[in-house]
């Protein structure tokens, strides 16, 4: 199956902890790592006072089903320091790790939603995503994420760097 992974990080080295994520899905035989969005700096949505983020995109290749890609993902984050507290959300973190897509897949589960239930509303997500996946379509609304992009009302300030991720 093929992944549409978010990743985000604003404590700490934020480039090496979204570097080193995808060292470890790899590693730890996840799943192969493929095309990577460059580094984009974006402005903290909601929360408490604090730093920007770093975001990207990447794709990745898995034999793992959704339930279990995410449980890994949530194992690395915790590997990489992530801290969740119940009911918190927006707060800093050494690293975010999303499914935005999965192949054409639409799942409705408590624990997991594909496609990525905030994506279409994020400029941080779309962006790197539309870089390395930008004619796939949304398989529930049937437009491509460039078109999603394109038509997206926030004001996200969201600035694209020179890096790869």
């Amino acid at each position: 199956m093929r992944y549409y992974l978010g990743l985000g990080s604003n404590l700490g080295d934020s480039k090496l902890y979204l570097r080193r994520a995808l060292e470890l899905l790899e590693q730890k035989n996840i799943g192969k790592v493929g095309a990577r969005s460059h580094l984009y700096l974006t402005a903290p949505i909601g929360g408490p006072d604090q730093p920007w983020f770093l975001n990207g995109a990447a794709v990745v290749e898995s034999g793992l089903k959704p339930e279990a890609m995410l449980e890994a993902l949530l194992g690395i984050e915790l590997e990489l320091g992530r801290t969740r507290r119940l009911g918190e959300k927006n707060f800093p973190r050494t690293i975010d790790l999303d499914i935005l897509l999965a192949d054409e897949m639409v799942l409705k589960k408590p624990e997991l939603q594909i496609p990525h239930p905030r994506m279409r509303e994020r400029r941080f997500a779309l962006m790197p995503l539309s870089e390395i996946a930008g004619e796939i379509k949304d398989p529930e609304q049937g437009i491509t994420v460039r078109g999603i992009l394109e038509g997206l009302k926030d004001d996200g300030r969201v600035k694209k760097l020179d890096e790869i991720l």
